[in-house]
């Protein structure tokens, strides 16, 4: 279909994380985890030594590779990163924000929920439904 974004093909893509210890352990025990050639990793872990400018820089360096379909990202992390977030507008790879252990899901924070919500409340608009 035209238009749609294609993930390669050539080999598996992956999942990338950006989460704290606990989360990601139990992400990498499900085997999500991976480490290339050169040893970059497909994960940060985030504890409170870690700078928001790591954060910023996995963000941007997870969304540009290629072999990424989906980045999953704490939701409490994402707050500390939300104009980076709400900014990406890229289908591929997908960023889906989860909760964590010790910082519950607030849907009213999720960038996602929101811009669906904006859809169907957009598309119930403009064909007259409410």
């Amino acid at each position: 279909m035209a238009g749609r974004a294609q993930i390669p093909t050539k080999n598996s893509a992956l999942i990338a994380m950006i989460a704290d210890e606990d989360t990601v352990t139990g992400f990498l025990l499900a085997g999500v985890g991976n480490v290339d050639l050169r040893r970059k990793t497909n994960y940060l872990i985030v504890d409170s030594k870690t700078t928001v400018k790591a954060i910023e820089d996995a963000f941007k360096e997870f969304t540009s590779r290629e072999d990424i379909a989906v980045v999953l990202i704490s939701q409490y992390i994402a707050s500390m990163i939300r104009f980076l977030v709400d900014s990406y507008n890229k289908p591929v790879p997908a960023i889906l924000e989860i909760p964590s252990k010790d910082h519950p899901y607030d849907p009213a924070h999720d960038s996602v929920l929101s811009r669906v919500r904006y859809l169907f409340s957009a598309e119930s608009v403009a064909s007259g439904r409410r």
